[in-house]
């Protein structure tokens, strides 16, 4: 549950305010990450920092651009943190049956990354349409019974080759 923390003055008020309670909203869609002839490590995309936790948002933008470049991202596990991922709008390259508002759970240690398919797909391909927000923990995360909704029951398995 959140709760709602009033001050009793506006920072803003102060002459030389230096930014430290950060009383404003960002918009994801005036996120710019850092982009290269090669794929960039996770921390272009991060956006806030606080103890024990990262924030990432995934946005449009160019894909690596060097001709040899595989823009998919790499399988791999976060052995030292959760990840949950939140796919607010567009297409998700790396991903199959993902819709806007898909929420994923990767546990540490979890191996996870792009589906099979997405990254002979993904060869080629210029740029992403693509809005997701990302929090990475470095505690273990507990799952609260009612987030428990949220979880797609499938989603471990959509790594396997489908039947069809």
């Amino acid at each position: 549950m959140l709760y709602p923390y009033t001050y009793a003055t506006s920072p803003f008020d102060l002459v030389g305010w230096d930014g430290f309670l950060y009383p404003y909203a960002l918009s994801i869609y005036d996120f710019e990450p850092i982009t290269g002839r090669i794929h960039q490590p996770p921390p272009v995309h991060q956006t806030f920092q606080a103890w024990g936790f990262v924030i990432c948002s995934f946005v449009p933008r160019l894909f690596d651009y060097h001709p040899l470049a595989i823009p998919a991202p790499y399988n791999h596990s976060n052995i030292d943190s959760d990840e949950v991922l939140y796919y607010a709008e567009g297409e998700f390259m790396s991903r199959k049956g993902i819709d806007r508002g898909s929420f994923t759970l990767h546990m540490g240690g979890l191996p996870h990354g792009p589906h099979p398919g997405t990254v002979e797909k993904s060869i080629g391909a210029k740029a992403t349409e693509e809005y997701a927000v990302m929090l990475d923990t470095f505690k273990p995360l507990y799952v609260t019974t009612q987030a428990l909704q949220y979880v797609d029951a499938a989603y471990p398995m959509s790594w396997t080759p489908s039947e069809s």
